[in-house]
């Protein structure tokens, strides 16, 4: 009889205990998917792998609602969009090159450019649409980038030379060039928005910081002038269409307005005036 009655306050324990044993065991839940919380951290961890491309999905997943992440991320894609651009037509222009070079058989080459000047106008065209957002609701003399030093080298990798001499790479090799193309273009983006343009070792001084602050100002005409770089990709001798060259221009234009005239800034505007005036754009 005794055993019987430890055996059933046993049972009694267990049925007692175990609810929040197993509480303490699974700890915190993870972000729901969908939430912002989810593609908050889905970012943080695609950027750590150096997958800029899937940061930038998340980014802009991320900033299509008003939340409590909308204005660090929505910085964080102008960055990291204006990198994927500058990345991908870089890549596009080499493969230009290579189907020059390769007289005999250019038409891969023709392809890849076509997938990559494709690529790159949708980064551009997030670029100025988050660019556009950020100048709207910003007014603060500095801004902070809540993001880390990214991974990249800002060195072109090798096999940029094979391709523009017209050596066709493989697949394999193509996917692990694009990927070292964009990463080496949020690494840049990332140093000019501190005002380190092309000065990775600077940069990376400014992030050992944690959350560096930026002054406005640099941060503005650096995109600006980023602004105007990316307008190329729609001028005649490339997409050749002029609405988007507008539309890239006058957002230049509009951030350079707001900051004091310097020889700096009104140099950038007649380069401005000069690309709107080959565009045939009023």
């Amino acid at each position: 009889m005794k055993a019987n009655r430890k055996l059933y306050l046993f049972a009694c324990a267990a049925l007692t205990l175990g609810p929040a044993l197993t509480g303490c065991a699974t700890g915190p839940q993870p972000p729901q998917p969908g939430t912002p919380a989810f593609y908050w951290a889905a970012a943080r961890e695609t950027y750590r792998t150096g997958d800029f491309a899937k940061t930038n999905d998340n980014l802009s997943q991320l900033t299509k609602t008003d939340n409590e992440f909308t204005r660090r991320a929505l910085l964080w894609e102008i960055v990291t969009s204006s990198g994927l651009a500058q990345g991908y037509m870089v890549l596009a222009d080499t493969y230009e090159a290579g189907a020059r070079a390769a007289r005999n058989n250019p038409t891969p080459f023709r392809k890849q450019v076509t997938i990559l000047r494709g690529q790159a106008s949708n980064a551009a065209l997030q670029f100025a649409e988050a660019f556009h957002r950020y100048q709207d609701a910003v007014k603060d003399p500095t801004i902070t980038l809540d993001f880390d030093f990214p991974s990249g080298n800002a060195a072109q990798p090798p096999e940029l030379k094979k391709v523009a001499s017209g050596i066709f790479v493989q697949e394999s090799e193509l996917a692990l060039l694009q990927k070292a193309m964009t990463q080496r273009g949020v690494l840049l983006s990332t140093c000019r928005a501190v005002g380190a343009k092309d000065d990775t070792a600077k940069a990376l001084e400014i992030f050992k910081t944690g959350k560096p602050q930026v002054d406005l100002q640099v941060f503005k005409m650096q995109m600006a002038s980023m602004l105007h770089e990316q307008a190329q990709l729609f001028g005649p001798a490339k997409l050749d269409q002029p609405p988007r060259v507008k539309m890239l221009c006058t957002e230049a234009k509009e951030a350079l307005d707001s900051l004091p005239p310097t020889k700096q800034t009104k140099d950038l505007l007649n380069k401005i005036q000069g690309t709107l005036k080959k565009s045939k754009v009023s």
